[in-house]
């Protein structure tokens, strides 16, 4: 590939803006593409809404001047097949541009490489690849949903130093301090669904939706706050127990209502729909079933925040991606309550295994990030 710093310069502010539909492009992916011409930024645009230009046509209509002749960068493949919008690879061969850099394939086997193969054929020159890890980095739950039919889960952990979650009585508020109780509102923001467990819902009666004037300062826009799309509030129930009065039910956003019952579905309404999942070895809520269940509805990311059985059997189902563990400056002793349940693992070698990705400050607490190391 040939490849100038002025490409990876431009190539990294498409990155940028693809960020901007961070919170609203569900069921889509973040996209984000950068028009040069002379070495100067004639255009640029991103992805915001499901329905709405993509990234593609919104930087080609922003263009101060004709495209043709120019160099796009572009974080992921153009589309090349007729849904909400029509193809953007053919409004990149309309518009005569001569050179594309393309960050990433489209990791949907339907059509991947086909955008690419067009404009080729229409005399685009193509250069794949540039900074496709940090484009990956953008959509990690499209991308894993395209390709194995789940989600990309990543699981909420906020702990005492000595691995504690709430004291023995269940009092658990706060533990963590405000900058990481903020840093949890993003990746709420960013998720397609969030799932908790009855027994969070009965005990804590946590709200479990995004709320935008708990973002850190500065970290979201009032246009990005107009177009944020509420996640999926999940609850985990085998019977159906949780009191449906619970505040988890009167907010804005949908909720789902996940049960091993047979359920009334002509009941449904638009803002609470009760779903039957099959049961798992230990008659609950399969974990896994569920997960597919919510990549049918095309949800991309899942977080999980729920306590410690329902925490630990997606850890132990292998189901986890991602862990972001937020941890006090705090010890509550030998009688408070563990972080994760989970039963069976009696060796060393059955033990589950991740890697640190990321470190940070939040406060007073620190936030350690790690993926699973896959077998």
């Amino acid at each position: 590939m040939n490849v100038s710093t002025l490409d990876q310069k431009f190539m990294a502010r498409a990155i940028e803006i693809a960020k901007k539909g961070i919170f609203s492009t569900d069921p889509n992916p973040r996209v984000g593409c950068v028009i040069v011409k002379d070495d100067n930024i004639i255009g640029e645009g991103w992805h915001e809404k499901a329905g709405e230009m993509h990234a593609e046509i919104m930087a080609l209509e922003s263009c101060n001047q004709s495209a043709s002749g120019s160099t796009v960068y572009v974080t992921l493949e153009p589309c090349s097949h007729y849904g909400r919008t029509s193809p953007c690879c053919d409004a990149l061969i309309k518009a005569n541009v001569s050179r594309l850099f393309i960050a990433m394939k489209d990791p949907n086997p339907k059509v991947s490489g086909e955008g690419i193969r067009r404009m080729k054929s229409a005399g685009i020159h193509i250069e794949l690849g540039l900074m496709e890890q940090e484009s990956r980095e953008l959509n990690p739950g499209f991308i894993k949903r395209m390709q194995t039919g789940l989600p990309w889960v990543i699981c909420k952990m906020a702990m005492s130093l000595d691995g504690k979650t709430a004291m023995a009585s269940g009092e658990s508020q706060w533990i963590t301090g405000k900058d990481s109780r903020q840093d949890i509102q993003l990746i709420r923001a960013r998720s397609s669904a969030i799932i908790t467990g009855s027994s969070t819902v009965k005990f804590d009666d946590p709200s479990m939706n995004a709320r935008s004037e708990d973002f850190p300062d500065g970290s979201i826009s009032q246009h990005q706050q107009d177009k944020m799309i509420q996640p999926w509030r999940v609850i985990m129930d085998s019977q159906l127990t949780v009191d449906p009065n619970s505040k988890i039910f009167k907010l804005p956003g949908q909720v789902i209502w996940a049960t091993t019952l047979k359920v009334d579905e002509s009941k449904n309404t638009e803002r609470l729909r009760r779903i039957q999942i099959s049961a798992n070895a230990r008659g609950k809520v399969s974990e896994k079933e569920l997960l597919k269940w919510l990549a049918e509805q095309e949800c991309n990311e899942v977080m999980i925040e729920a306590g410690a059985r329902v925490t630990g059997a997606f850890i132990n189902n292998d189901l986890v991606d991602r862990l972001a563990v937020y941890i006090a400056p705090k010890l509550l002793g030998d009688e408070a309550r563990g972080l994760v349940n989970m039963p069976g693992i009696d060796k060393l070698s059955q033990a589950k295994q991740f890697k640190i990705v990321n470190t940070r400050l939040l406060g007073s607490d620190v936030c350690l990030t790690y993926d699973r190391i896959k077998k």
